[in-house]
């Protein structure tokens, strides 16, 4: 998850800065004892600016890169209109010596400045070149495009966005993924480019592709309400341990659709944070799975009015 504006953490590693241009004497850790995240400074008035393709390249003549888990990538040139392409491409030209690689996430951009709503691009090429990666995220929608197939040790997704692509969700619904634990899909809003429809969900909400699934979350959405009532009903939940419907919209309706559904005392974690529940509905919240063991996250309730438009976290 996002740790202030950038990732905190991948794969269960801490996030490392690699030392901008100028900062080569900086005491680096252990190749394989962080997350690596290429950052570099681009256009800036009082340091020597790198492009990121070039920030790489440095990389890999200072660190020993055979023994490289985790590797974040955040700016690009033009983000704003460009997708990765050249990231990519640096990425795949280096593959040989990546050879431990097992977690990629394209896109961790600062997020003050660009949100979820910079350029993407087609991740085939990439999930091809990398097929032992355990863990992949990217973040932004726009441009992005994931391959239809079959991924043998991919544990975790997360494909964060403002506006999730209707292709991006039937892609993951219609492919098979044997030993996926951890999906995570930041849905957004139509004015965001958001042109999903709840049927393109019902693959992913019935689990069929993903026999091992037991964290799901559907995020950032601006129709919470609707989103908590099909996962009331959807087969993947009876299996889950942890079921996330935060950072968006989701009110009382939404919060009553889950409470008369299917059980959900079998889980761990309900994590809801981020919503628009009225005190007396999180109250029946809590009596029902609380007493089950159940850690109920209701933390950042949304203080508004009734007609007033809901927003999700991560739209603009």
């Amino acid at each position: 998850m996002i740790s202030g504006y950038t990732l905190g953490e991948l794969y269960g590693l801490p996030a490392f800065d690699f030392p901008w241009l100028g900062d080569e004497e900086a005491e680096l850790p252990g190749p394989g004892a962080v997350a690596w995240r290429i950052d570099p400074l681009l256009d800036d008035e009082e340091r020597e600016s790198e492009e990121w393709e070039a920030a790489f390249a440095r990389f890999c003549a200072t660190v020993d890169t055979l023994r490289v888990r985790a590797l974040i990538a955040g700016n690009w040139r033009d983000a704003v209109d460009t997708g990765p392409d050249s990231v990519i491409s640096a990425l795949l030209e280096a593959r040989g010596r990546l050879p431990g690689l097992r977690a990629l996430f394209i896109g961790d951009i600062f997020t003050r400045w660009l949100q979820a709503c910079w350029q993407q691009s087609d991740m085939t090429s990439l999930l091809a070149g990398f097929p032992r990666l355990e863990q992949f995220g990217v973040r932004g929608s726009v441009g992005l495009a994931l391959p239809v197939g079959r991924h043998e040790n991919l544990r975790s997704l997360m494909v964060q966005s403002e506006g999730a692509d209707a292709a991006v969700l039937r892609a993951i619904g219609a492919s098979d993924w044997p030993v996926l634990e951890h999906l995570e899909l930041w849905l957004g809003s139509p004015e965001s480019g958001a042109n999903f429809q709840l049927a393109d969900l019902e693959p992913i909400l019935s689990g069929a592709r993903m026999p091992r699934l037991r964290h799901l979350a559907l995020c950032n959405s601006v129709i919470g309400d609707e989103i908590a009532a099909a996962a009331a009903a959807a087969p993947v939940v009876a299996r889950l341990e942890v079921l996330g419907l935060s950072m968006g919209t989701l009110g009382d309706a939404g919060a009553e659709a889950l409470l008369g559904g299917q059980p959900l005392t079998h889980l761990t974690k309900l994590d809801l944070h981020h919503h628009y529940i009225s005190e007396p509905v999180q109250q029946l919240l809590r009596q029902a799975l609380e007493p089950a063991g159940v850690t109920l996250d209701l933390y950042d309730r949304v203080d508004w009015d009734d007609g007033e438009r809901r927003n999700a976290l991560y739209v603009y």
